[in-house]
């Protein structure tokens, strides 16, 4: 690739440093777009001999590049995003995908379609891992920062999305019950301050 064209693109992709998400992190500041990224990668990572038929490698470049197209948009959270919303993020982001030299281009694409799709086993393990790692984040940040309608949303978030693996349906499991006991833990609290 021609450096100059490299620069470009690793530019774009800095923009998701800068990117909020809805979410905090433990320390209280805002996460940013790239560090939801970087740890969904990191997920896959450590998941990945649960999954020896799987292209695991894929699934990784999957989870590194799934929020690109925010780098156009900005982060807009799953409760609030509309169809409006990601037909115009998924029109950016295939543009720009599209104008990537060769066989990069082409490459992110092809991936692109897949996530969308969500047929193949890796696709399922992408999603699987975005969704967790947000439900992740949510447990790890203070919770004065969680809308009402955050507490069932934490509960009961992507319960549909790791069905296809005992594996991640046991960690689905390990999440909800850091979830509970971080909200009667909250709960205690607000009593004994009352």
């Amino acid at each position: 690739m021609d450096v100059n064209e490299l620069l470009s693109i690793l530019h774009l992709a800095e923009k998701l440093k800068d990117v909020p998400r809805h979410c905090y992190t433990s320390g209280g500041r805002r996460e940013s777009v790239a560090e939801h990224s970087w740890r969904i990668s990191l997920m896959a990572y450590f998941v990945s001999d649960e999954f020896p038929e799987a292209d695991m490698s894929k699934v990784v470049r999957m989870c590194l590049i799934h929020d690109l197209g925010e780098a156009f948009t900005g982060d807009i959270p799953v409760f609030k995003k509309t169809e409006a919303d990601e037909e115009r993020e998924e029109e950016l982001l295939f543009s720009w995908a599209g104008s990537l030299p060769e066989p990069y281009g082409t490459e992110m694409t092809a991936l692109y379609n897949e996530m969308k799709e969500r047929k193949t086993l890796e696709a399922r393990i992408y999603k699987a891992m975005d969704s967790l790692e947000a439900v992740i984040q949510h447990n790890e940040s203070d919770i004065a920062t969680w809308e009402p309608h955050e507490y069932d949303l934490n509960r009961d978030y992507a319960w549909d999305r790791v069905a296809f693996s005992p594996y991640l349906t046991e960690l689905r499991k390990a999440i909800r019950r850091e979830t509970d006991e971080k909200i009667a833990r909250a709960a205690l609290d607000r009593a004994e301050t009352e």
